[in-house]
C-alpha cells in the first residue's frame, strides 16, 4: 500500500465524514426529524458531491486528478 497516497487522502475523508454529520445536523435543525431513507440520500449526495466540488475548487489531492 502506498502510504504517501494514504496520508494525502485521509484528511479529505475525515472532512467528508464531518461534513456528513454537519449537513445532517443542519437538515434536522431546519426540517425536524427525518426518516432513515432521507438521511441515506443526504449522505450519498454529500459523499458523491464532495470529490468533484473539491477538485473544482482546486484543493483536492493530486491522487484524485488521475
Amino acid at each position: 500500500m502506498d502510504t504517501d497516497r494514504l496520508k494525502a487522502l485521509v484528511p479529505h475523508y475525515i472532512v467528508m465524514f464531518l461534513l456528513v454529520f454537519l449537513v445532517l445536523a443542519i437538515v434536522r435543525a431546519v426540517v425536524g426529524e427525518i426518516g432513515f431513507l432521507v438521511e441515506l440520500v443526504i449522505i450519498a449526495v454529500v459523499v458523491f458531491a464532495y470529490r468533484p466540488i473539491v477538485l473544482q475548487l482546486g484543493i483536492g489531492p493530486s491522487e484524485w486528478e488521475e
